[in-house]
């Protein structure tokens, strides 16, 4: 495997690219756990680098939780590096509890070498009732608002594509793409979703990557959050996925009913990487074994092929 920390799962992961330089920062938690499903409440975010997407050098922790009540108390999750003039800001979700629930939010933190970072006041964009499942009027088991990926417009305007779930629509699928702007990364509005409900429970690890000469928007689900409808129009049971979907324009719409499972069934969460040379290949973490046990490693880069166009 490309990169494997002996005392370590590792799992959803994300990319920054600083001259010849690739940044790796990715969800971690202590093997010693033992039952992986716990990860999640005690994950804090990794870093490693390398200049061939193969032989990785880990460095210190990137972030870790928030103190005790905060909004990201319990753990910090998935998230997305942009550069900002000289620096750069890591846009991440944080966990927390509230009545025994847990409720995510995006914040962010900054950095003028990729290395050492520091917490922005947060949250800065949490999940907005007027389109948006929360906490007070959920049919679900957690309020979902996590996943952050930004992307800038021909007019400077900055957007955030997040991991929502719909006010309305079917139960078990109400996944959609939420959407923010924002004029400076700091002041978020948010606004309705990209996508309409249907095929997902929840999406996982949003990525609007450029391919083909058009735009690809990358996002997992496992299985079990596919829904009834879904399901019915397969000839087969979903498996745990990252999909692609071919879009026209990088603010959707995005018909989620088009997304195709795109990666072996043991690689979750993938990500399109762009090489220094312009080419692309898949990054993924090895989910399962054979035996179906989990694994909590990074892959190998896989080939990127793909037979659509914009």
């Amino acid at each position: 495997m490309s990169l494997r920390i002996e005392d370590k799962w590792i799992w959803d992961f994300w990319l920054a690219t600083n001259e010849d330089e690739y940044h790796l920062f990715y969800l971690q938690a202590p093997r010693e756990l033992v039952d992986p499903d716990l990860r999640h409440v005690n994950a804090t975010v990794g870093h490693a680098v390398s200049t061939d997407l193969m032989k990785w050098t880990v460095l210190d922790d990137a972030l870790g939780p928030g103190l005790p009540g905060a909004w990201d108390g319990l753990a910090t999750w998935t998230g997305c590096v942009v550069q900002n003039g000289n620096g750069w800001y890591m846009f991440y979700t944080g966990a927390s509890r509230v009545n025994n629930e847990i409720v995510q939010s995006v914040g962010a933190a900054k950095s003028t070498d990729l290395t050492n970072w520091s917490k922005v006041p947060g949250p800065l964009i949490s999940a907005d009732p007027r389109w948006y499942e929360t906490l007070e009027e959920k049919d679900w088991f957690e309020e979902v608002w996590r996943d952050p990926w930004i992307l800038t417009d021909e007019d400077g305007l900055h957007h955030a594509l997040v991991t929502a779930r719909a006010k309305d629509g079917p139960p078990d699928g109400r996944g959609v793409v939420g959407h923010a702007t924002s004029p400076d990364l700091l002041n978020w509005e948010v606004k309705p979703p990209l996508s309409t409900p249907g095929d997902f429970g929840h999406i996982e690890v949003l990525q609007l990557a450029a391919a083909n000469g058009g735009h690809a928007l990358v996002f997992s689900c496992d299985a079990e959050r596919v829904s009834s409808a879904r399901r019915a129009r397969l000839e087969s049971e979903p498996e745990d996925a990252t999909y692609l979907l071919a879009v026209r324009s990088p603010l959707g719409p995005f018909d989620l009913e088009e997304a195709r499972p795109a990666l072996p069934i043991n690689m979750y969460s993938g990500r399109l990487v762009t090489r220094l040379d312009g080419s692309l290949v898949w990054l993924a973490f090895v989910n399962h074994n054979e035996a179906g046990e989990f694994v909590g490693e990074l892959s190998d880069p896989i080939p990127y092929e793909a037979e659509w166009s914009p």
